[in-house]
Parts: C-alpha cells; sequence; structure tokens
C-alpha cells in the first residue's frame, strides 16, 4: 500500500515558527509534511537549520506561529493545553539525546511513568506492561537496576520503552543515538525499523548520523527552517 493511499497519523500544513525579539528569528518556515505509519523518516540538515524546532512542534511540544498541525485528522490549534498534554500522552512518544530516566527510579518503575499519568491499567497491568517492553528491547534482566547501573546503551532502550509504554503511533526522537558509539547506534535504529516495520508506528529521528540517516525509508532535509528535500530512500 503506498502512503497516497493511506492517511497520514500527523500532518503539517504551512507550519512555520518565530520567535519574537527585537529582530524576529524564524525557526522553521512554511513546513508541509505528511508522515505515515509503517516508515521511519529521518530529519536531517545543517546545525541551527531548524530540525528539533520542526520536531517540537510535530510533538506538540511547540506551536507554531502560523499554519496548523493535525494529530489523527484532528486539528490541534484549537486545543488548550490540557487537551494537548492528553494527546501526546495517548499518541506520542518522544526519545531525546540525553535518556533523562529519573536516577531514584528503576527501569521498570521509569517505564511505568507514562502510563501512571495517564491512567487506564492498574498496577499489576502496568507492572506486566512495562515487563514485557523491556523484556522486548533485552532488558529483563535489569528491570530493578537503577539508571546509574546501566551502561548508555542500555538506559537508552529504557528510555525507548517507556517512550512505548502508553502504545503511541507516533515516536518521535531527537539525536537519540548522539550519545552513543556506533555498535549501540545501529542497535538502537535497528529498533526503530522493528516498530516501524511489525508494528506499523511513525518512527521520526532528528540525527546528524548519515550513516543512520541512510538506512530511513525516507529522509527530510532542512536548510534555514525550510524542506529542501523529501525524498523516499528504499
Amino acid at each position: 500500500m503506498t502512503n497516497e493511499d493511506r492517511q497520514p497519523l500527523v500532518v503539517a500544513r504551512n507550519v512555520t515558527r518565530v520567535l519574537p525579539a527585537a529582530v524576529p528569528v524564524t525557526l522553521v518556515h512554511d513546513i508541509d509534511l505528511d508522515i505515515f505509519g509503517g516508515e521511519v523518516m529521518a530529519i536531517t540538515g545543517p546545525s541551527g537549520s531548524g530540525k528539533s524546532s520542526l520536531l517540537y512542534l510535530l510533538g506538540l511540544l511547540d506551536r507554531p506561529t502560523e499554519g496548523r498541525i493535525e494529530i489523527d485528522g484532528a486539528d490541534t490549534a484549537a486545543m488548550n493545553s490540557d487537551a494537548l498534554a492528553r494527546l501526546r500522552l495517548e499518541r506520542l512518544g518522544f526519545v531525546f539525546q540525553f535518556h533523562f530516566l529519573l536516577p531514584e527510579f528503576s527501569a521498570l518503575e521509569n517505564v511505568m511513568i507514562p502510563m501512571r499519568r495517564l491512567g487506564r491499567l492498574d498496577e499489576a497491568s502496568m507492572t506486566a506492561r512495562a515487563t514485557d517492553l523491556l523484556g522486548a528491547l533485552d532488558l529483563g534482566d535489569l528491570v530493578r537496576k537503577r539508571p546509574d547501573q546501566l551502561s548508555g546503551g542500555q538506559a537508552q532502550r529504557v528510555a525507548i520503552a517507556r517512550a512505548l509504554a502508553n502504545d503511541p503511533a507516533v515516536l518521535l526522537t531527537d539525536e537519540p543515538t548522539g550519545n552513543l558509539d556506533s555498535k549501540n547506534s545501529a542497535a538502537v535504529f535497528d529498533i526503530f525499523e522493528k516498530l516501524a516495520r511489525e508494528d506499523g508506528r511513525a518512527v521520526v529521528t532528528v540525527t546528524h548520523d548519515l550513516d543512520l540517516a541512510g538506512r530511513a525509508d525516507r529522509r527530510v532535509e532542512l536548510v534555514d527552517g525550510t524542506v529542501v528535500s523529501d525524498r523516499h530512500q528504499h
């Protein structure tokens, strides 16, 4: 099935973000994007080109100055901050360069945090789901370890498990391999491919690693806050 036959999970139309200042700074300008399930999309471009700014807009962490962003067909422009927070919690998962695990909690407890915030599952169900997610990422024997007892690659996989806690349709990742060596970077990208191919999720990753970007199904390149290239690679 081609993208033309499917409904996009995320739609950005004429999205612009300007920081107000004595001399306003345009972070992204007039961006149109459709993001589909089942593919890994890499966002690349030089430093300062607006990659992270775009990701934060797609993830509803920032609001556009102009244009609109739709998630599952719903226009987010009319939503208040509570509704946006709920939509992020239900439909979007985030992985950043730094894993941001809470140091006083075990791997299992860190993965359960988004589930607690959503409030859908009882304690036993949350524990079971977190255990399953960690097991699927080859962390089954580390569920009781705290972040300072994990390697960098292990901690980032816990962060991925946490991002998947509420079964999001879209995984948004910002330089997720930036602190990892090449072997762990490749392993993280293997996980992203599996999440797209087998689960039908959309995985959007901002990366400066051109080898990893080359593995993505689709690559969007930004220069000066504008999309200069959007192409499928495989």
